[in-house]
């Protein structure tokens, strides 16, 4: 769900109870770091346009 530009960390949240600072550090854990920085570039991105993102 992390890697989908639709979902934010709050929807994961509600379903998983996983707060965003878990799923950060999971990503971390489970992507290469090229993929990490790159998702959490996106991320970024798309928090800056969306209040509700991630």
């Amino acid at each position: 769900m992390a890697l989908s530009d639709h979902v934010s960390f709050a929807d994961i949240q509600a379903e998983y109870g996983v707060s965003d600072k878990q799923v950060k550090t999971l990503m971390r854990q489970q992507l290469n770091e090229g993929s990490y920085k790159a998702w959490r570039r996106r991320v970024r991105r798309f928090a800056d346009r969306r209040e509700t993102y991630k």
